[in-house]
């Protein structure tokens, strides 16, 4: 017992660092999901049909394939054909926000096509271009109507970057299995890892909520 309680206490410090590191991984993962799924949701609604397709294909194939597979495809595939040199935490960055981003823009698509359709119109007889109408008045309904998924996803992006240490990011996972195979306390060393997952989890999600709230209209209703 004196041993686990040693070995918890001295490995603490170094699980706190992999948190940190997938801390900003899925940070960057999310914004970089958000950047590309609300350009293809607007594509989707709004561009024409063979625009639409090419969306379609992008989210089919980010959405039917397993996150582990993109991670090897991409990071011992592509970039290596295209001599594109990144450290794993880059790779996993791209690859995790490319995921994100099909995921993040059917929630955005769902939220545009939420909207009455009579604000683009109202928007274009005052003499609005669709650009300006978009980025003004659509876009910043759909994405407050968006956090509730928004929250959900960032959820899902972070469970699914412990896959993350196959590449040898130095995340909660792969430092928690490094101690793990060392010492042989790996039942309470992957317990701590979970509580590190379990607290990540709980910060971010508590965090958006309190966006959610903040951004709320008091009254607001699409009804």
């Amino acid at each position: 017992m004196m041993k686990t309680l040693q070995v918890l206490c001295d490995s603490f410090p170094y699980l706190l660092g992999g948190a940190g590191v997938t801390a900003a991984a899925v940070t960057g993962a999310m914004l970089l999901g958000l950047l590309i799924g609300v350009n293809l949701a607007v594509v989707q609604v709004y561009c024409g049909a063979w625009p639409r397709r090419l969306v379609g294909l992008y989210v089919w194939f980010f959405r039917g394939v397993p996150i582990l597979v993109l991670l090897f495809l991409f990071y011992f595939g592509l970039f290596s054909v295209l001599g594109i040199n990144l450290s794993t935490f880059v790779a996993v960055i791209l690859v995790l926000g490319m995921t994100s981003g099909a995921y993040q823009s059917q929630i955005y698509r769902g939220a545009i096509q939420s909207l009455p359709q009579g604000q683009l119109k109202a928007a274009r007889a005052l003499g609005m271009s669709d650009r300006r109408a978009i980025l003004s008045i659509i876009l910043p309904q759909a994405l407050r109507l968006s956090i509730p998924g928004f929250s959900n996803e960032y959820s899902i992006l972070l469970k699914d970057s412990a896959l993350a240490y196959a590449l040898g990011t130095p995340e909660i996972m792969a430092r928690t299995h490094f101690v793990a195979s060392r010492t042989y306390e790996h039942l309470p060393l992957y317990l701590m890892a979970a509580l590190l997952y379990f607290a990540l989890t709980w910060i971010g999600v508590k965090l958006l909520r309190k966006l959610e709230e903040k951004v709320r209209i008091p009254g607001y209703s699409l009804n």
